[in-house]
């Protein structure tokens, strides 16, 4: 206690044994709160060691919040349960025609050692226009193996698939920047598209040719996204990759490379193209999930993972689901459809001309 502290407190006791010397009766009362506040402070200090060895029952009682011991694993079980039927339900309630699929790593406890696990989720847009979290799960790594056992679920709970026969299904998927993934998604979702991320594709590019120079690659690259059809995407694509041929022909035979997957959003409505051509809003909703990781810091075990995280994604899912807002006008899902019927209707007449 230092010489100011100690000198402190007889004054104040000398100022409300004499009434006199305090201004207002309120001065006085506060006063007595400050001793009274100061005086459970201390008892508090030296309770602590007291309340850290006591066993947990006591504990929660003493700290007044009610819960015994054997409440804990009884509210873990009904929180168990909900994300359980939550990640192992039915998703054929409607289709689903754009699929983002990120990824993050989360420390857990396994086998008496720390290890980074992948968390890999993923999320769409119903017909309706509302997005969704579709599924969740926890690995290794992010293997091929992994990422096709993770997409193999979707469709065995009823996700439908575009076909030629009904495209109304999965057509465009934006994944994350993983090898294993796309020929996860080719083998699982053979009818859909593959949209490279355009953010990923900037950061490539960049640390391919520094910093500097890639100002004036990504500009120019950048105007393939300004465009208002899929006609002059395609068009402004291929000028973009000749004018970078001879200043930059890495970058250049990286876009050449690369077309179907970065134009995959030019045949969905223009409206949709914001929304599909980065998976920006997955990697939202990673942040918000390693803001709560870090909280914990260190998973106890991989149960611990599900009940957090699933949990803190059926509350984002139950928020999009009711939510006044739609991510995709009812509008331009109408036009969706129209378009895959028409180029189901074209793919179809033209196989009968082949033949």
């Amino acid at each position: 206690m230092t010489h100011n502290q100690s000198g402190l407190t007889p004054l104040i006791s000398e100022v409300l044994a004499d009434p006199d010397r305090a201004h207002s009766d309120v001065f006085r009362r506060m006063l007595q709160a400050g001793l009274q506040a100061r005086s459970t402070l201390k008892r508090r200090r030296g309770s602590g060691p007291a309340v850290t060895s006591a066993p947990p029952e006591r504990t929660t009682r003493r700290n007044g919040t009610g819960i015994s011991r054997s409440t804990v694993p009884r509210i873990c079980a009904e929180i168990d349960e909900a994300v359980h039927d939550f990640l192992h339900r039915r998703i054929d309630h409607t289709w689903f025609p754009h699929l983002v699929l990120g990824a993050t790593y989360l420390d857990v406890r396994h086998r008496g050692r720390v290890v980074s696990e992948a968390l890999v989720v993923a999320t769409s847009v119903s017909s309706d226009g509302r997005r969704e979290i579709l599924g969740m799960a926890l690995g290794d790594a992010q293997t091929t193996d992994f990422w096709t056992e993770f997409l193999r679920d979707l469709p065995d709970r009823r996700l439908k698939v575009a076909s030629d026969a009904d495209p109304l299904g999965v057509t465009l998927v934006t994944p994350d920047a993983h090898a294993g993934l796309k020929a996860a998604v080719k083998a699982i979702l053979p009818g859909a598209g593959w949209q490279r991320c355009r953010d990923h594709f900037a950061r490539t590019a960049t640390q391919k040719i520094g910093s500097a120079p890639s100002k004036p690659v990504n500009a120019p690259i950048s105007t393939t996204f300004a465009q208002t059809t899929s006609e002059t995407v395609l068009a402004q694509y291929k000028a973009v990759t000749d004018s970078l041929r001879s200043p930059f022909p890495q970058i250049a035979a990286m876009l050449e490379t690369a077309e179907p997957d970065r134009t995959g959003f030019a045949p969905s409505p223009c409206e949709h193209w914001q929304k599909v051509w980065s998976n920006n809003p997955i990697e939202r909703l990673n942040r918000e999930i390693k803001r709560r990781a870090d909280v914990v810091q260190i998973f106890p075990d991989r149960d611990s993972v599900t009940r957090l995280i699933a949990a803190l994604l059926q509350e984002q899912h139950e928020e999009w689901s009711y939510g006044e807002r739609r991510y995709l006008s009812d509008t331009s899902t109408r036009t969706l459809t129209h378009t895959l019927h028409d180029h189901a209707l074209q793919a179809h007449q033209t196989a009968l001309k082949a033949a």
